[in-house]
């Protein structure tokens, strides 16, 4: 398999004949070789998204025409779901009904926001007698976006539908690990008659692409999906030309159990929390904050959960795949290390699996690492990966106190049937979304307007 670059609506190879390679994490099989955008292929890339964006191919249609182009690319997604869901599932790992599930909410982003293509209104500001005062609403230019690994099709969809809708032309970066499903949607695209230019699809390295991409003085406007330190320098490479910056960095969540929870329906959310994707989300429910009164109960639920999962490759659909490169489990393994020195005890996992026909792959257990402290790095740091560390608590005081003892402030969880002490609670946890007796919604655009706004990185 191979894949280039998608620039003016061609298919070409890198400016330098560059390539690199992308395996499987299921099998640590090739999967493809893949062009390797240069600096000069970003250079064009943008320069050609900033000519079709002057020359009014998508901003000077009319709106509505431009919401029925995109609603043919969410059809084409659905209808592509089996083939889009495989890749992905190919590319990353994940198992293959979380990949469709990531495919179904990429076209439901890409319908929602065709709803809104006619709808980007302006206002009158009444002056009094004799002035006529209005604003118009107008796309910003060269939208640019930088996408993890993780949710390839599901992120590039939160980020590039929203732009087009809009009327901006795009250049869109996909991670090095992970490109092959967002030169799929630029291929998709093109073929449902998004003109040339308007979506340009640069795969390359962070080091490489990645930099020339967040510090192009011509684009007008940047999205980043990753981790709070490589955030920290885009945001400043944007700076440098006064670029605004949409960012959703890391996160250590928290899922808070009371003890009059329903427990079986906690440990349900909580597992699914941390062991979806194998635990590679930036909202996953990393931290679990529980009543000490049933911390014995709802560990032994979870770690009869995580001991049952089956761990195998993403293609046949198991409870857990692989983690994305040899190089992130090895960081998986040094946290638990860690934690277990630091004085947590591993209840369920810690290991690579045992099964050789496994051996192959990038796999590492569904893991509970228990009596963790909240000053403990298990507990402070984003491994990234299936482990979850659990921190007791005496009483809601305690649990707000530790929820937000954290540098990050992306998600959290409240499980508990007394409906006062769970509103009490999240009003009073400091993160951009808190969920009551559940865990996350699935994406889509019913929720793009608020996961875009918020950073997941804040000020201890």
């Amino acid at each position: 398999m191979t894949g280039q670059l998608i620039i003016n609506g061609e298919r070409i190879g890198a400016s330098d004949g560059g390539t690199f390679e992308v395996f499987d994490p299921s099998t640590g099989d090739l999967l493809a070789t893949v062009a390797k955008a240069t600096k000069a292929d970003i250079d064009r890339a943008v320069d050609t998204a900033h000519a079709a964006f002057e020359g009014k191919a998508w901003a000077g249609i009319v709106p509505a025409e431009r919401g029925r182009i995109m609603q043919r690319i969410a059809q084409a997604l659905r209808d592509q779901t089996e083939e889009l869901a495989t890749l992905e599932s190919r590319d990353n790992g994940k198992p293959l009904r979380q990949a469709r599930t990531d495919v179904q909410v990429a076209a439901r982003y890409f319908e929602f926001f065709a709803g809104i293509a006619d709808k980007i209104m302006g206002h009158t500001i009444p002056l009094g007698p004799g002035y006529l005062d209005f604003t118009i609403r107008e796309p910003i230019g060269v939208s640019a976006h930088i996408v993890p690994w993780n949710y390839p099709i599901q992120i590039g969809a939160r980020g590039v539908a929203p732009a087009l809708a809009a009327g901006c032309a795009v250049v869109l970066k996909p991670s090095s690990e992970a490109p092959m499903t967002a030169l799929r949607l630029g291929e998709i695209a093109l073929a449902c008659g998004l003109p040339p230019g308007i979506l340009n699809v640069v795969p390359g390295t962070g080091s490489e692409a990645g930099v020339a991409l967040a510090s192009h003085p011509r684009i007008n406007q940047l999205t980043f999906t990753g981790s709070v330190d490589v955030g920290i320098r885009v945001a400043q490479m944007a700076a440098q030309n006064v670029v605004p910056v949409v960012m959703e960095l890391g996160g250590k969540s928290p899922n808070i159990v009371f003890a009059d929870a329903d427990l079986d329906l906690a440990a349900q959310g909580v597992a699914t929390a941390i062991f979806q994707n194998a635990g590679q989300t930036c909202s996953a429910g990393s931290r679990l904050l529980v009543e000490r009164k049933a911390h014995g109960a709802l560990v032994d639920r979870l770690a009869a959960r995580a001991k049952s999962m089956r761990v195998g490759p993403g293609v046949s659909d198991p409870d857990m795949g692989p983690i994305i490169s040899s190089r992130q489990r090895e960081t998986i393994e040094r946290y638990v290390a860690v934690g277990k020195e630091e004085g947590a005890r591993v209840v369920a996992g810690g290991s690579r699996p045992t099964d050789a026909g496994l051996s192959k792959g990038f796999y590492y257990q569904p893991t509970l690492l228990d009596g963790v402290s909240p000053g403990m790095r298990v507990a402070q740091e984003e491994i990234f990966g299936p482990v979850l560390a659990i921190i007791e608590f005496e009483d809601v005081e305690e649990a707000a106190a530790l929820a937000n003892k954290s540098q990050y402030g992306l998600v959290a969880g409240v499980w508990t049937r007394d409906i006062n002490k769970a509103l009490s609670l999240a009003s009073r946890i400091k993160a951009g979304q808190v969920y009551v007796n559940t865990y996350g919604d699935g994406g889509g655009g019913h929720a793009s307007c608020h996961v875009l706004q918020f950073s997941g990185h804040r000020s201890s």
